[in-house]
C-alpha cells in the first residue's frame, strides 16, 4: 500500500514539474511571439485591408472593394516585375548554390591559409546593401568608374560601356552584385555543415580507395542535403525582398529592365501615391513567399528531419 502511495506521489510531482516547465517555456516564447505579431502579422492584415481601398497616403482612404485586385490582372508592368522576380530567384540559385557550396567545403579544411582566405571571402557580408550599391555604382560609372578606366588603360576600351545603363546588361550586372554579396553567407552555412560530417566516413572511403571527387559526391554532398535545402529556401525567399540594391543602382531602370516586384510595390505605393494598389502587391509578395516556402519544405522532405548519420 505504501509503495503504491509513493508511486502515485512521485508521478503527481513529475506531472507538476512538467506542467511548470511547459509554462516556463511559454513565457520564454512570449517576447518573440509578441514581436512577430506586432511587426509581421499585424502589418500584413493592415496591408490586406488597404488593398481594398483607394488611398494616397494622406487623405482618408475610400473603400473600393475588389477594384485594385481586378486591376492586377491587366497590369503588364506588374506582370513583367513578377517574371523578373522569378528570374532573380533562378539566377540567384544557379550562381550562388554551386559557388557557395564549393567555398564552404573548401573553408571547412583545417589549414591555416584557408582560414585567412575565409576572412577575405566574408568581407562583402560586413557591409550594408546600400553601401555596396553605392560602391559598385561608383565602380561602374561610365565616365569616371574604375572598371571602364581600367579597361581603357589596358587597351580593352571596346569592352567599356554603361553597364547599368544598358537594358540588356543592367539586370545581370545587378544580379552579379547580389551574388557577390550573399555568396559568403551561404558559404558560411555550408562551412558549418561540412565541419559536422564525421571524419570516420572519409577514413572508411579512403581505405576503399576513394578520391576527393568521389568523397565529395558520395559523402559530402549527401551529408549536406538539409543544408542545401535550407540555403535554397533562403535564396528563394530572400529573392522576394531584393529592393535596396536595385533601387540604389538602377532605380528599376533603364525603362523596366530591373523593376522587380518589391521595387514595383514601392514605386506604386509611394512615388505614385497609390497605397491601395501597392498593398495588393505587398500581399501578393507575401503570399508568394509563404507558398514557395511551403512547397520547398513539403516536397524536399525537410520537415521529416530524418538523421543523415543513421547506421554510422
Amino acid at each position: 500500500m505504501s509503495a503504491s502511495i509513493k508511486v502515485s506521489s512521485t508521478s503527481s510531482n513529475t506531472s507538476k514539474v512538467s506542467r511548470r516547465s511547459g509554462w516556463v517555456a511559454v513565457l520564454w516564447t512570449l517576447p518573440a511571439l509578441a514581436f512577430y505579431l506586432l511587426f509581421a502579422i499585424v502589418p500584413m492584415f493592415i496591408a490586406l485591408y488597404l488593398s481594398f481601398t483607394n488611398w494616397n497616403g494622406l487623405s482618408p482612404a475610400t473603400w473600393v472593394g475588389l477594384k485594385n485586385w481586378i486591376a492586377l490582372f491587366s497590369d503588364s508592368v506588374t506582370g513583367h516585375a513578377l517574371l523578373l522576380t522569378i528570374e532573380v530567384m533562378i539566377v540567384s540559385w544557379v550562381v550562388q548554390t554551386p559557388l557557395s557550396l564549393v567555398l564552404g567545403v573548401f573553408m571547412a579544411g583545417q589549414q591555416r591559409y584557408r582560414a585567412v582566405l575565409s576572412v577575405v571571402y566574408f568581407i562583402p557580408l560586413l557591409f550594408s546593401a546600400v553601401a555596396i550599391g553605392l560602391t559598385w555604382l561608383s565602380i561602374l560609372d561610365p565616365n569616371f568608374g574604375l572598371l571602364d578606366t581600367l579597361l581603357k588603360t589596358i587597351g580593352l576600351s571596346f569592352l567599356a560601356r554603361g553597364w547599368l545603363g544598358d537594358p540588356n546588361l543592367a539586370f545581370f550586372v545587378v544580379m552579379a552584385i547580389i551574388c557577390w554579396q550573399f555568396i559568403p553567407f551561404h558559404a558560411l552555412l555550408y562551412l558549418g555543415g561540412a565541419r559536422q560530417i564525421p571524419k570516420e566516413l572519409y577514413e572508411a572511403a579512403n581505405i576503399d580507395g576513394a578520391g576527393r571527387l568521389q568523397n565529395f559526391f558520395a559523402i559530402t554532398l549527401p551529408q549536406l542535403k538539409y543544408t542545401v535545402i535550407t540555403s535554397t529556401t533562403l535564396i528563394f525567399t530572400g529573392s522576394l525582398t531584393y529592393f535596396d540594391l536595385f533601387w540604389v543602382t538602377t532605380g528599376g531602370g533603364p525603362g523596366y529592365a530591373t523593376r522587380v516586384l518589391p521595387l514595383q510595390m514601392y514605386i506604386t505605393a509611394f512615388p505614385n501615391e497609390s497605397v491601395g494598389y501597392g498593398s495588393v502587391l505587398a500581399v501578393l509578395l507575401a503570399l508568394f513567399g509563404i507558398v514557395l516556402s511551403f512547397i520547398l519544405l513539403r516536397f524536399t522532405g525537410f520537415t521529416k528531419m530524418s538523421s543523415q548519420l543513421e547506421g554510422l
